[in-house]
């Protein structure tokens, strides 16, 4: 895991600057201590800020082969089997990055096609005079970019094109209305003008400082259900998870993995406790509020069950006052999910002891884990309903103006996800993974994981493992009005102590009630934020944040409370200065 950043700028303007350059670099030192190191050749420059995972020693980059310099973000895990299947190339170095390097001196512009991995890398040849950009299929990794008049500019942040100037700290609209409803933003543009994301899958061909060519890889199998019977389907997954969670334990540092004590992680756990001779060091957070959702006690009873050493925290609401400022400001392209608390929480003390985690992110979406998967398999007819039918705000009298079109970058997605003979379950499933995956769920890993140098990685976003449950006949995917059917049987079998056919409690975070119990004193300094006052009317957002016990306003003050937080840090581009009262209070 690291930090890239580069400029490749046209023949009519000057080469690029060092000056940007070296902007990007501080904009993202947070994400590679490491190390550091850059290239300028002509007119494209790579930079790199290093996490070092593997290869500790000989690892460093940018990386060259031939005519190619690299730089990279991510882990390919399969570089082993790929750097076997080159027995005539002579490897300089011992990194996974090199494979990907290697890969596009002997395949060009097809090199990502054997990856597997989370990557999100750039790739200067200056024979051809190309810089080719490539993403992740799952979108695991993040990458932005930003078109100028000058040229062209990259980064994997888009704080740290906006800290070199290359864009402007202006919001779209339309995008800024999606947060506020959706709690995340979709599609390729970003909530800043002029920024955008490198899709998931992407690869992009820039020449003379402008995007001549862009193909993609699929994240997801194509096709409707295959036949396959439970028990085969079992055997396949197992196969599939061991060769995923093996592949994602690759590492020359500590690792430990993050533990909810539900489905998803506890299946982790499950397998990591099969490949490891030795204890996983699992962590575990929960809340200080009577009557939250704390699932420390399950977590603590399936990590004792696997023998696995298990850290617990508390994430307090004086603790989440105090550091939310930063917390916010860490989510550069904005994710308003209150899961970036404990995420960030958990991220600073696992940094104690371990440089990567494993993380359950993805199994919803991969197995049909959602409510709302269950509904949207039913006709309209039968009491099915079409997924994020209704924004946060759409039943609350705070905003100025009711946002219009904030559900069309999702629309869009479903109508895409729908083709290929897909399940109407499928086809929810895909429009999930298209983007409230990469630009809320992976988007707040990556980033509360990054702010403390700890890499994130997710065995469920994996090829093997999509193809062996995607295409699963829906009976195996939902049954008895529950979803993860298959996923549930593998771990009622390799784990009992799980329980996974129990009800389970959802993962909430007490935000609401947080808010509640400051509401009087929250209200009014969110109102008067810049951002917020814009939007909404100042005697209805402290109205809204005197009532946050109620579970829509609790949600829909959050989100505001983001808002306000996000529109200082990354529009007005003012750092924090003290707790979120202070900050808010400075503006």
């Amino acid at each position: 895991m690291c930090g890239i950043a580069g400029l490749a700028t046209v023949s009519t303007a000057p080469p690029p600057e060092a000056r940007a350059l070296e902007a990007m670099l501080r904009a993202l030192a947070h994400r590679g201590p490491d190390g550091q190191g850059h290239t300028t050749v002509g007119r494209i420059a790579l930079a790199h800020n290093r996490l070092a995972i593997i290869d500790l020693a000989g690892g460093d980059q940018p990386l060259f082969a031939g005519t190619a310099a690299l730089v990279a973000n991510g882990e390919i895990y399969n570089y082993r089997e790929l750097r076997a299947a080159m027995p005539r190339v002579a490897f300089a170095t011992q990194s996974d990055s090199e494979v990907p390097l290697q890969l596009w001196v002997r395949d060009g512009a097809a090199f990502t096609a054997p990856l597997r991995g989370m990557y999100a890398l750039a790739i200067h040849d200056r024979a051809a005079r190309t810089l080719t950009l490539s993403r992740d299929p799952f979108g695991i990794k993040p990458l932005y970019t930003v078109q100028t008049e000058a040229g062209f500019a990259f980064a994997s942040e888009a704080g740290a094109l906006l800290a070199a100037g290359l864009a402007p700290r202006r919001l779209r609209a339309a995008a800024r209305d999606e947060l506020l409803q959706l709690q995340f933003t979709t599609g390729a543009e970003t909530i800043f003008e002029g920024i955008r994301r490198v899709l998931p899958g992407e690869t992009l061909t820039v020449v003379d400082g402008h995007v001549l060519e862009r193909r993609r890889l699929p994240m997801l199998p194509e096709g409707g259900p295959e036949p396959i019977d439970e028990e085969a389907a079992l055997a396949r997954l197992d196969r599939a998870l061991e060769e995923s969670v093996d592949l994602h334990q690759r590492a020359d540092v500590p690792y430990g993995m993050f533990l909810s004590g539900g489905i998803d992680s506890s299946a982790i756990l499950t397998m990591m406790a099969r490949l490891n001779s030795s204890p996983v060091l699992a962590f575990t957070a929960g809340f200080d509020v009577p009557g939250a959702a704390d699932e420390r006690a399950a977590a603590a009873r399936i990590a004792a069950s696997l023998g696995a050493r298990h850290e617990t925290l508390t994430v307090s609401e004086s603790d989440t006052w105090r550091h939310l400022p930063e917390i916010v400001a860490a989510m550069d392209d904005p994710a308003a999910d209150y899961a970036i608390i404990p995420t960030w929480f958990l991220a600073r003390r696992a940094r104690q002891d371990v440089k990567v985690v494993l993380s359950g992110e993805g199994g919803d979406e991969i197995f049909a884990g959602y409510g709302r998967y269950r509904s949207a398999m039913r006709p309209w007819w039968q009491g099915g309903r079409v997924m994020r039918a209704h924004g946060a705000f759409d039943r609350l009298d705070v905003l100025r103006a009711r946002p219009a079109a904030w559900r069309d970058g999702f629309a869009a997605a479903e109508a895409a996800a729908a083709e290929g003979g897909r399940t109407r379950l499928a086809a929810a499933q895909a429009a999930d993974m298209a983007d409230w995956l990469p630009n809320d769920l992976l988007l707040k890993l990556d980033r509360c994981l990054m702010a403390h140098a700890v890499e994130g990685r997710t065995p469920f976003l994996d090829r093997g493992v999509a193809a062996a449950a995607f295409c699963l006949p829906d009976a195996l995917k939902v049954r008895h009005g529950m979803g993860k059917w298959l996923l549930r049987q593998w771990l009622a079998r390799h784990c009992p102590a799980a329980q996974p056919f129990a009800r389970k409690q959802g993962f909430t975070v007490p935000v609401g009630a947080w808010i509640a119990a400051q509401g009087a004193k929250l209200g009014p300094l969110v109102a008067a934020e810049e951002g917020v006052a814009e939007i909404a009317e100042p005697a209805k957002v402290a109205a809204l944040f005197r009532a946050a016990a109620g579970k829509r306003e609790g949600d829909a003050a959050w989100r505001l409370l983001f808002y306000a937080l996000w529109h200082r840090a990354h529009i007005l581009g003012l750092p924090s200065v003290g707790d979120v009262f202070e900050t808010l209070s400075a503006t």
